[in-house]
């Protein structure tokens, strides 16, 4: 097999991202990576009103009368907000103090364009700032995880990098199996020289050295018994953690759940992705806690945006803006941040209007989880979650 053959069969498998992050002067702290970080993306634009519903306000069902969550639907948290019936499973983890919900997660000038959207998410630009590399990468680069981690960042069902694209050393996995095949043919070769070729060797040694501890079991590789749902998302979920107990050294799992799109039928859809996405939750908790992670572990929910306050004539939810997104983690501090953006004060467009800036979502994780400088990374100052 000649060696760009290589490549393209063990990219198609599971990508390792070709450009590796310049070491920067900052000594890599391996505590510090520890504390895991996993995000759940919502792909599409979930519909927050129908996820946390504001059941006390009569504009609620006004601009919703088909799809509006009837009483009979709602797990009442307080008496303003309350819960789709499809998340039950994880009331325990409400109930616990392992779950926090913020409010009206957004940004200013928002756009509704999904390509340019999760692009504003993914590098934690502005909405009129195009960036190359990922929010994450940029935290890679300044602060670098430890070489001997097996990679930077594992992304599971998807092969768009997202928040670790444009230089961290970060692993695609969509079918583990094959990965592990293909990456075996990998030699971890030492032929001298520079340019290109060193470039291309480089990328080979790291897909040996991931294909080590990624996808093949050692005598203290853990077998879970964790029963995962059976559903695509499940199997995602279990894919990763699959990965966790062989490869523990992984700063970072991005977790894909599709389908959030609902531009008619809404609420069978919905149903359906609110339960795949709750029992995939409770399915993470149970692994987790079964490798000793959970207690550092913290999983963050986004989304590239909401839906519209007002229904469509399909019954379905057009694009929006804000939405509500979940903190999961033995180290969370539950309970509800923000507040519930208010349907009287719609902007021009009749969307509704953030009350949370998304970048002090990140801001929280690298100050509070990974205890990092967040300005110089995002560009300003934007206050930190009490979330963790």
């Amino acid at each position: 097999m000649q060696r760009r053959d290589f490549l393209s069969a063990a990219l198609g498998a599971g990508a390792l991202s070709l450009l590796s992050p310049t070491l920067a002067v900052a000594a890599p702290a391996a505590g510090r990576y520890q504390r895991l970080l996993i995000l759940i993306e919502l792909k599409g634009g979930n519909d927050g009103l129908n996820t946390v519903i504001p059941h006390a306000d009569p504009a609620y069902y006004a601009l919703r009368p088909e799809i509006g969550i009837k009483p009979e639907g709602l797990i009442v948290l307080d008496e303003k907000s309350a819960l789709h019936k499809s998340l039950e499973p994880l009331m325990p983890l409400w109930g616990g103090g392992e779950m926090a919900i913020m409010q009206g997660v957004g940004y200013p000038q928002p756009n509704l364009s999904h390509f340019r959207s999760i692009e504003i998410w993914d590098t934690a630009s502005k909405s009129d700032e195009y960036l190359q590399q990922g929010w994450l990468t940029r935290v890679f680069k300044q602060y670098p995880a430890p070489q001997d981690f097996s990679a930077d960042a594992l992304v599971v069902g998807s092969a768009d990098l997202g928040p670790v694209a444009g230089g961290a050393r970060a692993i695609a996995l969509q079918d583990p199996a094959a990965f592990n095949r293909n990456a075996r043919l990998a030699q971890a070769m030492q032929t001298p020289g520079g340019g290109a070729l060193a470039h291309v060797l480089k990328v080979e040694r790291d897909i040996a050295q991931a294909a080590r501890s990624i996808g093949t079991k050692t005598p203290t590789t853990r077998t879970l018994k964790t029963v995962f749902p059976d559903s695509g998302f499940g199997r995602t979920c279990k894919a990763a953690c699959d990965t966790l107990a062989s490869a523990p050294n992984i700063a970072v799992m991005r977790l894909t759940l599709g389908g959030f799109d609902t531009h008619q039928n809404q609420l069978g859809t919905h149903a359906n992705l609110l339960k795949q996405f709750a029992d995939g939750v409770v399915a993470l908790q149970s692994a987790l806690t079964e490798l000793g992670r959970w207690d550092d572990a913290l999983i963050l929910s986004y989304s590239e945006f909401g839906r519209r306050p007002k229904q469509n004539q399909s019954a379905g939810t057009d694009h929006g803006t804000v939405a509500p997104h979940f903190a999961f983690g033995g180290g969370v501090q539950g309970g509800m941040y923000g507040h519930t953006p208010s349907l009287a004060e719609l902007d021009d467009s009749g969307n509704l209007k953030h009350v949370i800036d998304f970048h002090s979502v990140y801001a929280t994780v690298m100050e509070r989880w990974w205890e990092l400088p967040s300005e110089p990374l995002l560009g300003a100052r934007f206050p930190s979650l009490g979330i963790v």
